[in-house]
């Protein structure tokens, strides 16, 4: 039942007190003809109201959340704490910055841990989301070759393994996307980069570890084929959790990249909050970052623009609530806690694998260890019994656990990608092992009963081919 169908005429939920400033009176185009249809309801019943529909959403705060290449992980109420602090809350973008030196501060402290985190030399927090720093980090490249190129770069080489996002941002971008092949061992083919690599490459974007949850073992050889052909290497930040503290994507030759505050860094994201997507960078690319960044001046801060910055990529300076949570949690863990994180994050992923790997079939490099993610494939138990990645999936809802990320890198058919974090007991990664080998007996015993999963859920499945191509929402 919508709120509204609650609705009982006269009855209030709070009172608005009368406001203590004079009242101004608009111009009439900006006023409505009636009163807005608000709903009248009391506030227990308002109350009951939503809380009963959080009950009914699955998020990390209430169940295992093994969403490979997102990195759903916990968001520790410290953070929350620290971004609602009132000397943080209280203030204006426009204020003057001599009246912002604490959030200026932060800031600039935050910067400074996300270039000693990823081996850059400069930082500029204000992209609000991943993808958009992505398309920052892409306009920053462009900049670099209009100034520095002989030859037009119209192209970037992304991997058939990589996130959707990429070649999305780059085309957005104004490039041309060329695709480079995997090879056997699931990393980039060097005889293919060589082939597509040219005077007319941008640069390569390139997520490591991988989407496959793999890591890039010829990163270095990748970054001396591209830079000597003029081009640039950009780092998706996506799979950063995997090696925070521990690599730097700076060593490995990267000359951009773009983090997820609210992925790594553990602030909350999708349905949970806000985006930020900080772009870092070398030392070439540095004066092309966003407008304004917050510069140090003795013991005062303060915001500079470089007159050969790409411009602003949003309002006012991004989402500084969510560098706050980013920031507690950085100082929270320290120089020791932040790779500890990433190795207990790599440590979950393996004892998760190889404890489903006697069922189920993993995608591994030769090593047979995976970094903080791994993608299982279906396909064989697909054409056997007929039950699909999709099956599993939607069985996973009825044992209370949220499913992991389907179909997807496409280069691996009927795939289920699973994460489980660093924020994971053994104790909840041992529920999940038996729920899989659970679900893999009931799929061999009983084929029919996947196909009809999930049955204990309030949406059951619906028929997802007409949900994608007719997305018609309504209230039944």
């Amino acid at each position: 039942m919508l709120i509204f169908e609650k609705t009982k005429q006269g009855r209030k939920c709070t009172e608005i007190k009368k406001p203590n400033v004079d009242k101004y009176n608009l111009d009439a185009s900006f006023l409505r003809e009636n009163d807005a249809n608000l709903p009248e309801i009391a506030e227990i019943d308002l109350v009951r109201h939503y809380s009963g529909y959080a009950s009914q959403a699955k998020g990390v705060d209430n169940v295992f959340y093994p969403l490979g290449s997102c990195t759903m992980k916990y968001n520790p109420k410290v953070n929350e704490e620290v971004a609602s602090l009132k000397g943080f809350t209280n203030i204006h973008p426009l204020q003057d910055e001599s009246d912002v030196q604490g959030a200026l501060e932060v800031m600039y402290t935050l910067s400074e841990r996300l270039k000693e985190i990823t081996g850059m030399d400069d930082v500029s927090l204000q992209p609000f989301a991943g993808a958009q720093g992505e398309y920052a980090a892409l306009k920053l490249i462009e900049a670099y070759h209009k100034e520095n190129s002989k030859t037009p770069r119209t192209k970037i080489i992304v991997p058939d393994s990589a996130h959707g996002t990429n070649p999305a941002s780059a085309r957005l971008a104004g490039y041309e996307i060329i695709n480079v092949k995997s090879n056997s061992d699931y990393g980039v083919d060097l005889d293919e980069l060589k082939k597509v690599v040219g005077d007319d490459t941008a640069a390569l974007m390139l997520t490591n570890p991988t989407t496959l949850g793999l890591f890039e073992k010829n990163i270095k050889k990748i970054s001396d084929i591209v830079h000597k052909a003029g081009g640039l290497l950009y780092y998706d930040g996506a799979n950063l959790n995997a090696i925070m503290g521990v690599i730097r994507p700076g060593d490995m030759g990267f000359d951009v990249v773009h983090l997820n505050l609210h992925k790594t860094f553990s602030t909350p994201h999708g349905g949970g909050g806000p985006g930020s997507g900080p772009i870092g960078c070398k030392e070439i690319l540095s004066k092309y970052l966003p407008n304004p960044k917050v510069v140090k001046v003795g013991n005062e801060y303060f915001f500079n623009c470089d007159p050969s910055s790409i411009g602003k990529v949003g309002s006012f300076y991004g989402n500084f609530l969510v560098y706050l949570k980013a920031f507690a949690y950085i100082e929270t863990l320290g120089k020791e806690g932040i790779p500890m994180s990433a190795k207990l994050a790599v440590l979950n992923a393996n004892y998760l694998k190889f404890n489903l790997e006697d069922k189920y079939k993993a995608i591994n490099s030769k090593s047979k260890y995976c970094m903080h993610e791994f993608v299982l494939s279906l396909e064989d138990m697909k054409k056997e019994i007929g039950v699909s990645a999709m099956d599993v999936a939607k069985c996973l809802i009825d044992k209370n656990i949220h499913p992991p990320t389907m179909y997807f890198p496409l280069i691996v058919s009927e795939a289920l990608m699973f994460e489980p974090t660093e924020t994971e007991s053994k104790e909840t990664l041992d529920v999940a092992i038996k729920a899989m080998k659970d679900i893999y007996e009931v799929a061999h015993s009983n084929p029919e009963y996947c196909h009809g999963a999930p049955y204990k859920a309030t949406i059951k499945r619906p028929d997802e081919t007409t949900a994608a191509r007719t997305p018609i929402l309504k209230h039944v």
